[in-house]
């Protein structure tokens, strides 16, 4: 956690119920949202923590499942999210765990992009270069204070 914290007093709201699935989510039928949105919060049973806070991203409405957009016929798949803040400087951050989440759980045959929702942050451009840029994901997941960071919010029990 940082110490002096860029956004103080998140709105936090509470978890959404979820409903197992009883299809096998590995197998080759169509992708849909849901099953995006839920390896992106609860694979292996663990939600996405902000890097900021011990809350969820569902929990700050960052990420919901309207957020995700699939195209099963291109193979294409969007995340879009919502920082709490417009100046967050986590955002990074966030989109590399939700990209690292989803590497993890799912088939790499489909184009994913993360973008931070259409003037949610005031480097919008930046950030999203950032995210979908191969080299430089890759790069940022080498260092070690980052990879840190990015894995304390996939796999912290703090929740």
């Amino acid at each position: 956690m940082t110490l002096g914290l860029i956004n103080a007093n998140p709105v936090v709201h509470a978890k959404k119920e979820r409903v197992a699935r009883t299809e096998d989510p590995h197998c080759e039928d169509a992708v849909d949202p849901l099953e995006i949105y839920d390896i992106l919060l609860s694979h292996f049973r663990v939600d996405i923590r902000d890097p900021e806070h011990p809350y969820s991203l569902e929990q700050l409405s960052v990420l919901s499942e309207e957020s995700i957009t699939v195209d099963d016929k291109l193979g294409r798949i969007l995340i879009t999210f919502t920082p709490t803040i417009q100046h967050c400087s986590m955002a990074t951050v966030i989109g590399l765990c939700l990209r690292v989440k989803l590497q993890e759980g799912f088939p790499p045959h489909y184009k994913v992009d993360i973008k931070v929702a259409p003037g949610s942050h005031a480097d919008e451009e930046s950030v999203n270069k950032q995210l979908n840029d191969k080299e430089r994901v890759a790069a940022a997941l080498e260092n070690p204070n980052l990879r840190q960071l990015v894995d304390e919010c996939l796999y912290s029990n703090e929740l």
